[in-house]
């Protein structure tokens, strides 16, 4: 059997990691200011978090959500404390689509409508709700396209007050800062206004920080430099550093259900471990500080850079759009500099490193990325 070819692949393959290092089966080092799209958190093979997992496997690996599992109510204590949100309830899943899909479901299951109001250029993930919500039809499938859906532009406050008004919509979902589409934050002003009519009008407020979440930004969540509150926040990628696991952090005006939501793999012990090992050591480690300083300071550093057109994004969530010119900067950095970036629409480089990246780090990143543009 062959695997089903959907992904466009490099032809390199990591077979260790530590902090912000990789290497290749060949044994050539990379430096990692991608993180695996936004997840690794903590920096790779973290002691801690290795050491949490192996004692976790040795006790007990898997059992159904059938059973008490008291590791995932140590997961939403440490995690309310953490994010500020000890008064919300939390729903442990696997992904950050999955947290998407349970955060929409119970959106239409509180307001008792179908429409949602999402916004262009946005990504949720891939499956049935997620994608429908995913401005990019070349993802979606007649399956998809069923769902009662409204695009409104990011920071255009009127279109959403306007949609809103006529009384039909369960939810606006929003991420805290746009990854896919390039590094794109929404305003401050434009988030407390959508907040405010989502308020008037009874639709659920929903913020996606799957990927601009977890102490990323130099706060827990995007959303809280806009000092609001969402009805539910989804979260994932960083949450596990490589361990499958998402949430849904919910506000207690939502009613549970018996059976209203569901999952077999969600919140396992496995995943639980890691959860535990990651916030306790974001905690342990200031990485939320350091995420927010080192985040200056690379932006600071790429501001002396040559052929960048902009730069955009808030702590180590950073969109660097390159000009036309120097399209060829990320394939560059990765094949000859051997540093690992993502990528994003219009030329824009994307930085997402561990929130335990170094000053050090970032000055050969810099060093590189001149060599590349100068």
């Amino acid at each position: 059997m062959n695997l089903f070819e959907v992904y466009s692949l490099w032809n390199i393959e990591p077979v260790k990691a530590e902090g912000c290092k990789l290497w290749d089966k060949n044994g050539t080092e990379y430096l990692d200011f991608y993180g695996g799209h936004a997840v690794i958190s903590i920096g790779h093979s973290h002691p801690e978090y290795v050491k949490a997992i192996e004692r976790q496997v040795e006790n007990l690996g898997f059992y159904s959500n059938s059973v008490q599992n008291l590791l995932q109510k140590k997961v939403a204590e440490k995690l309310g404390e953490l994010s500020g949100y000890s008064d919300y309830s939390l729903f442990l899943c696997n992904s950050g689509a999955e947290a998407n899909e349970n955060a929409l479901k119970l959106a239409s299951f509180h307001t008792g409508r179908k429409r949602v109001v999402a916004m262009k250029k946005a990504f949720h993930g891939r499956t049935s709700g997620a994608v429908a919500v995913t401005d990019d039809p070349s993802i979606q499938s007649p399956f998809n396209t069923g769902h009662e859906v409204t695009f409104v532009a990011l920071n255009d406050a009127e279109g959403i007050e306007n949609e809103l008004a006529k009384g039909d919509v369960a939810a606006v979902i929003i991420e805290g800062i746009q990854g896919v589409a390039g590094i794109f934050v929404p305003d401050t002003e434009f988030l407390q206004c959508v907040q405010a009519a989502c308020e008037k009008y009874g639709s659920v407020l929903i913020l996606d920080e799957i990927q601009s979440g977890y102490g990323r930004t130099g706060k827990f969540f995007a959303h809280q430099f806009a000092g609001i509150r969402p009805d539910l926040i989804t979260t994932a990628k960083g949450m596990g550093n490589g361990f499958p696991i998402g949430g849904v952090l919910i506000s207690p005006k939502f009613e549970a259900k018996k059976g209203m939501l569901g999952t077999t793999f969600g919140g396992n012990h496995l995943a639980c471990s890691a959860a535990i090992a990651v916030l306790d050591t974001m905690k342990k480690e200031s990485l939320m500080k350091n995420a927010e300083e080192m985040g200056r300071y690379l932006q600071s550093e790429l501001s002396t850079c040559s052929g960048i057109k902009e730069i955009r994004g808030c702590g180590l969530m950073i969109g660097v759009e390159m000009k036309p010119e120097y399209a060829g900067v990320r394939d560059k950095l990765l094949f000859e500099s051997h540093i690992f970036t993502g990528s994003s629409k219009n030329n824009v480089i994307r930085l997402l490193p561990p929130l335990s990246v170094s000053k050090k780090e970032i000055d050969i990143l810099i060093h590189e990325f001149k060599k590349h543009t100068s």
